[in-house]
């Protein structure tokens, strides 16, 4: 059985090598392809006798196993594209196959991956040219990723650009900087009405203005250093929805700024955060006036009237021109009008043993019972990395290593090959004993 056992052996060491082969094989070819995990190859001896003093010996051979190694990152390359999609650091970025998608526009089956060159399709919906459709959770009409189980892929959604799509922002905050002419409530002034109209964006993307009047209080003599400010919405034929009494502080200390504010009619004034809870055509809009004491709001000094800082949010409706996805995963679309819009979020999926899952084609992969249960982070909480834009993920594939063990593997397997040879001039040996 000696020699029998070293013939066994032979063989397996041929089998082991080409099985090491194989694998060097596949990862010289794929050391240009972006997010590639190489392929390694153990080696695991087989005993068969181990009883001491048995008095022979017959040799078990070799066993060759392998494993893919996904846990390894690559080396992240910066490119044009914004939806070229990378993890840097541990997770993967969820997807699908566009197959598994059906008419109602289920997700099918999830995969991973950790880099995609992701465009949008004749339907918008972002994939790459293999047929890997992004998945994300969609984000509410207000931009913000409602609460989803995390353990599930039941919230999530293949991901739908419009490239046409137009979008608009109402205004709900504004702040209003004005100074008035503190010589306009002095006694024998003329009491002449200050007007100042201010655009704001509706809930359909209509522009809308308020119409506000500053009326002096002329007093009989000295300064009253009061004004009756009126505000009027133009989408509501100019109806009052705000009346209020400035009246200013004119000590040494705090000189020109806002004393007190009554509300007459409308909206109440609240001193803590210096805003009137106004309400216009399409609802609540929140106009910061400033405190009492607060010099960037409503301002009386000297003679002159002029409005120092008016800002607000909200936007027309605009084209889309741009989708970014960030670093926590929020895919943002950004139009021409300024202004910018959340539309999904893309979690990252992590599992216990990254090594243990399935790999598919097209550097996917899926959950097994080696890999352990998925769950979806937010990128960049817990052990995840950041997700990159304009960013793929190289291939883990060291050439002048493999180039190396492609040395090794050739005297390994010429070695057996020489085992065998030896073996066979053996027994020939011992058939030439009978003549």
């Amino acid at each position: 059985m000696t020699i029998s056992s070293a013939l066994n052996a032979g063989v397996a060491g041929l089998n082991a090598n080409a099985t090491q082969l194989a694998a060097i094989s596949d990862n010289i070819a794929n050391s240009g392809t972006f997010g590639y995990k190489r392929v390694a190859t153990d080696f695991e001896s087989m005993v068969i006798t181990s009883a001491p003093g048995s008095g022979s010996y017959s040799a078990g051979g070799v066993r060759a196993s392998t494993v893919r190694l996904i846990d390894e990152r690559g080396a992240l390359m910066s490119t044009s594209n914004a939806l070229d999609l990378a993890v840097s650091g541990r997770g993967m970025i969820p997807v699908t196959d566009a197959t598994a998608l059906d008419g109602s526009g289920g997700n099918g089956s999830m995969m991973m991956t950790t880099t995609g060159s992701f465009y949008p399709d004749a339907n918008g919906v972002l994939r790459t040219s293999s047929g890997l459709v992004l998945l994300g959770w969609p984000a509410n009409a207000d931009g913000s990723i409602p609460v989803l189980p995390r353990d599930t892929i039941a919230g999530l959604e293949p991901v739908v650009i419009n490239t046409n799509q137009q979008a608009g922002d109402p205004t709900t905050a504004m702040r209003l900087g004005v100074n008035l002419p503190a010589t306009h409530t002095a006694a024998g002034a003329d009491g002449t009405a200050l007007p100042l109209s201010v655009e704001y964006f509706g809930n359909l993307g209509t522009s809308s203005t308020l119409d506000i009047t500053f009326t002096p209080t002329i007093p009989a003599s000295g300064s009253s250093n009061e004004w009756t400010m009126v505000i009027r919405d133009s989408a509501q034929e100019g109806a009052v929805i705000g009346e209020y009494t400035l009246v200013f502080d004119d000590t040494r200390e705090s000189g020109g700024t806002l004393a007190s504010v009554t509300t007459v009619s409308g909206g109440a004034y609240d001193p803590v955060t210096g805003s009137l809870a106004l309400t216009v055509a399409g609802g609540p809009l929140s106009m910061t006036i400033g405190k009492p004491g607060d010099p960037n709001g409503l301002t009386q000094l000297s003679d002159s009237f002029a409005p120092t800082a008016i800002t607000k949010d909200g936007s027309p409706v605009g084209n889309l021109v741009m989708v970014e996805v960030n670093e926590h995963g929020y895919l943002t679309a950004t139009y021409d009008t300024g202004f910018t819009r959340t539309l999904y979020q893309i979690p990252l999926v992590d599992v216990a043993n990254q090594n243990g899952l399935i790999a598919l084609d097209n550097q996917t992969y899926q959950i097994s019972p080696q890999s352990g249960s998925f769950f979806l982070w937010d990128a960049g909480d817990g052990p995840t990395g950041a997700i990159e834009g304009y960013t793929r993920e190289g291939s883990t594939t060291d050439v002048a290593a493999e180039l190396t063990h492609l040395i090794q593997t050739q005297r390994a397997y010429s070695s057996n090959a020489k085992v065998i040879q030896t073996v066979d001039e053996m027994l020939q040996e011992t058939t030439n004993i009978k003549r």
